[in-house]
């Protein structure tokens, strides 16, 4: 059994989400949104590093998967994704989590099926493989889907190392 912490970084909206694995089985454990505004950016930063840390401690969290950076035509945005990334892995880095990256396609693909898959393809999957009576917003459903790519990512790995094909 694994439960992960999933993280789709932004600048303005850092989506969260929590999945445990049990076997086969994916459970959702919670989903939200830090919410960061217009104020500062080392006050946005603050709250990342304050949220996923609380995140941590306040969950039964095993490991930390996290979106990478995509590559962005304004040089300013990709400088804040990047910073809200580093504070968010910063977080899980100081309380001990295993922290693993994965691209957009990568998880698109774990996730959906699809590396070219929509925001609202992904929400619709999150949603039947969560087992969740609503789709949850695409932050969320973004971070959800990173914790999904990561439980079957291990998952594969294991069986792997193992020499057995993945269940």
């Amino acid at each position: 059994m694994a439960t992960v912490l999933g993280i789709d970084p932004g600048s303005r909206f850092t989506g969260w989400g929590i999945v445990r694995a049990n076997d086969n089985e994916l459970h959702h454990i919670a989903h939200g949104v830090i919410k960061l505004g217009d104020k500062a950016m080392e006050l946005r930063l603050r709250e990342i590093y304050i949220g996923v840390s609380d995140l941590i401690s306040d969950n039964e969290i095993d490991r930390f998967a996290i979106e990478t950076s995509f590559v962005s035509d304004n040089p300013q945005t990709a400088i804040k994704l990047g910073q809200a990334r580093g504070v968010a892995i910063a977080a899980a880095a100081v309380l001990d989590l295993p922290v693993a990256e994965y691209a957009p396609r990568e998880i698109k693909l774990a996730t959906v099926g699809s590396g070219r898959a929509t925001k609202e393809q992904i929400q619709y999957m999150v949603k039947v493989l969560l087992n969740l009576k609503d789709a949850p917003n695409t932050d969320s459903a973004d971070a959800l889907a990173v914790a999904i790519c990561d439980l079957h990512a291990k998952r594969y790995q294991s069986s792997i190392d193992r020499g057995l094909r993945p269940r």
